[in-house]
């Protein structure tokens, strides 16, 4: 058996451009790419914490340092630039490595810079805590 688990994620971005005439897929700075483990063209659940819609897509590696979180295609129509959203990306797991899985969570600051691993660890909490309360 598998298991579809989270395996990194950035969290609460800010969408700096939507390009609807773009042929689809997320640009994402590289550097937030490196830092929470995603590949370029990996597959990426996006939700947006302004109005709530959520979508699946592509990633593509935008230009390092440049902070730029850009919907393109069809998915420009789910977000406004200014927009907060959640990236997360997924990996098939079989039960051992999904025990031992210890996501990427990068935080960033309004301008999509890293703020150190200070997701992480919370993130690991509150994994860890939520590990816990199942075993009992």
């Amino acid at each position: 058996m598998q298991y579809e688990m989270f395996h990194g994620k950035i969290h609460r971005a800010t969408v700096t451009e939507a390009r609807l005439d773009y042929m689809g897929s997320i640009t994402i700075d590289q550097d937030l790419m490196d830092a929470a483990g995603i590949l370029p063209g990996e597959k990426v659940q996006i939700v947006n914490n302004n109005n709530g819609e959520r979508l699946e897509t592509y990633t593509i590696a935008g230009r390092r340092g440049s902070g730029v979180i850009c919907l393109n295609g069809a998915a420009a129509r789910k977000a406004q630039v200014g927009d907060t959203v959640i990236i997360i990306a997924y990996a098939l797991m079989t039960p051992d490595e999904a025990r031992a899985n210890e996501p990427k969570v990068v935080m960033v600051d309004g301008h999509n810079h890293v703020l150190g691993d200070i997701g992480r660890e919370t993130e690991k909490q509150t994994v860890t805590a939520a590990r816990k309360k199942a075993a009992l």
